[in-house]
């Protein structure tokens, strides 16, 4: 039986979780709440299949070993390194990515 693979996440990519939740919240508690769990669920995919992710198509962030998952509207990045996934950012995608990561 394969082992699982370490999902952590980076300060930062809490932070972007925290804001996430508190901008849907605005207008529904109980679907940032949801939105937030749905992330997290696919986020924990990872620990079992940790390339499920794509490549991103900046080449920058390919060069960097990033790999990206996508859920509605939000990107999530991350790197693999051994036997462990870093979540490094969850972004909305209209955001300029280039200056952010």
């Amino acid at each position: 039986m394969p082992r699982n693979y370490t999902v952590r996440y980076l300060p930062i990519a809490v932070d972007d979780l925290i804001s996430i939740h508190d901008w849907i919240s605005v207008d529904s508690p109980v679907r940032a709440a949801d939105f937030v769990e749905k992330l997290d669920r696919l986020i924990q995919n990872l620990r079992r299949h940790p390339l499920l992710g794509k490549e991103p198509r900046l080449e920058k962030l390919r060069c960097l070993g990033y790999r990206v998952l996508i859920l509605e509207s939000c990107l999530i990045f991350y790197v693999v390194h051994g036997r462990a996934v870093t979540i490094h950012r969850v972004l909305h995608g209209s955001r300029h990515l280039e200056d952010i990561l």
